[in-house]
């Protein structure tokens, strides 16, 4: 084979579906493609091709980040923030993993919720704001009431997935053995689906995140989302730009955290890997 096919037969190794390619390479690509985002960023701001009022510049947008953290208002909200992102989606995991577990397992019990879990799951968030401070008042426990209600009904029905697409022949098998209906449930389902609920967790929380400015946005005093929202007031962009960087950054640690972890947790499951 001449060389330059040879170059392009192991250039395109890499593109074919499915295909595994080196460690090296997988973490290059994560970092090579944003700080090229960050570059061409970086260009467009420098030669004045959008004002700054619109787009301050990657410079401006870290400066406004180290005066948070210098005055210690970054770690104030972080800290406050995240301690509602968990509040609210450990709530919305306790009742949702048992109730879809349930609903997976028992026809009965998924004729009788799906419906309706699937009905309030398409209502806006947003729309319920109103409802949350009647009922939970102005406080966190608004805030974590509208994290609840965006995490736990798609919460429900994908872990309901999760169970449901076990192999029947599982199943029937303990049954043939001549195991009850607990014993197939702690012995059988539950670590053949545990992979996938990981996984349903990992996806949930990062819903959890992306409602955070929501929950902030009636009579909090401090947060991330609090303070997107009152940079919004005075147009200062770079704190909207830094707020909405900085929870993404917490989300990626979020994620890379339940990534790890599954890793480790489920090491016999590596096409999940």
């Amino acid at each position: 084979m001449p060389i330059q096919d040879q170059r392009k037969a192991g250039a395109g190794r890499y593109l074919r579906l499915r295909r595994d390619i080196p460690d090296w390479l997988f973490t290059s690509a994560g970092v090579i493609f944003p700080a090229l985002l960050i570059l061409v960023w970086w260009a467009v701001t420098e030669l004045g091709l959008v004002r700054p009022l619109f787009l301050p510049g990657p410079g401006d947008v870290l400066a406004e980040g180290v005066r948070q953290a210098r005055e210690g208002i970054l770690w104030a909200d972080a800290s406050v923030s995240i301690y509602r992102i968990l509040a609210g989606w450990l709530t919305a995991t306790v009742l949702a993993v048992p109730i879809g577990i349930l609903m997976g397992n028992f026809r009965l019990i998924e004729g009788a919720l799906e419906p309706l879990i699937s009905t309030i799951r398409y209502m806006p968030v947003v729309a319920l704001i109103p409802l949350s401070i009647l009922w939970a008042g102005i406080g966190d426990g608004q805030k974590i009431l509208i994290l609840f209600l965006g995490t736990f009904f798609q919460q429900v029905l994908m872990v309901m997935d999760n169970v449901k697409t076990i192999d029947m022949n599982l199943i029937k098998a303990g049954q043939t053995l001549g195991f009850s209906n607990r014993e197939i449930l702690v012995r059988i389902i539950l670590p053949a689906a545990a992979p996938g609920i990981w996984d349903t967790l990992r996806i949930t929380i990062g819903w959890t995140w992306t409602y955070l400015v929501v929950a902030e946005l009636v009579a909090a005093n401090e947060g991330l989302g609090r303070r997107i929202m009152d940079a919004q007031r005075y147009l200062a962009t770079e704190t909207i730009l830094f707020g909405t960087l900085f929870i993404g950054f917490l989300g990626f640690l979020t994620d890379y955290f339940f990534k790890r972890t599954g890793r480790v947790l489920f090491a016999w499951n590596r096409q999940r890997g």
